[in-house]
């Protein structure tokens, strides 16, 4: 079972997405928090497979709650999806930076929000995609044009598909290989950038000016 923590300080929230992930088969919701402080405390203890983590909390806001949890220099990092409404560049560059596996907006349905999760646990990420685009294209300081960090042609190809959001079937589609080929192109190109996650791989791309 993937267990799954929600933190929220909406209560109706908190229900319909513990109703969405009740509904799967092989996810359970192991507790639930109302503030950030409490988010921390209960993702240490419990150690969920997945956290939905709201930015705007009382006590302790999200993204401090996210860099508590899985930022830089967490020894065993959480996995954490931020769920908000709210779609500010700051704010999505911020989560992406303290480690998120995933940026998701509240009004996203739940197939998506699924999918975050179980992206999550087999260490991909997934951020909306009507946010993906204009956050990434905006990224500040872009590394010279010929900084390939080492990256074969076809890594090249596979960095820039998953800058542009898509999944892995649809890159294998795309490039006419197999899934398998395009995880182990993927586990190549995380070890050469030194990334944690396709998240930092697409930031990668796009402060490289790779995709247009």
């Amino acid at each position: 079972m993937i267990r799954v923590l929600i933190a929220d300080d909406q209560a109706m929230v908190r229900t319909g997405f513990g109703m969405i992930i009740g509904a799967q088969p092989d996810m359970e919701v192991i507790g639930e928090a109302a503030d950030g402080v409490v988010a921390v405390e209960l993702a240490r203890r419990l150690r969920p497979d997945v956290v939905l983590l709201d930015i705007r909390m009382p006590r302790l806001d999200g993204l401090e709650a996210l860099r508590l949890l899985a930022g830089p220099g967490v020894a065993d990092p959480v996995r954490v999806v931020v769920v908000t409404t709210f779609d500010l560049d700051e704010y999505v560059h911020t989560a992406l930076s303290n480690g998120a596996c995933g940026f998701l907006l509240k009004d996203s349905g739940p197939a998506l929000l699924v999918e975050a999760v179980r992206a999550a646990v087999s260490g991909d990420a997934l951020i909306s995609p009507s946010i993906t685009v204009r956050l990434l294209e905006h990224l500040s300081s872009p590394a010279p044009a010929h900084d390939d960090a080492g990256l074969s042609p076809r890594e090249l190809d596979v960095v820039k598909l998953v800058a542009r959001g898509l999944t892995n079937a649809e890159i294998a589609a795309q490039l006419f290989i197999a899934v398998g080929t395009v995880k182990t192109h993927l586990a190549s190109v995380q070890m050469k950038l030194r990334a944690r996650n396709r998240v930092e791989i697409a930031a990668w791309a796009w402060e490289r000016r790779l995709v247009g």
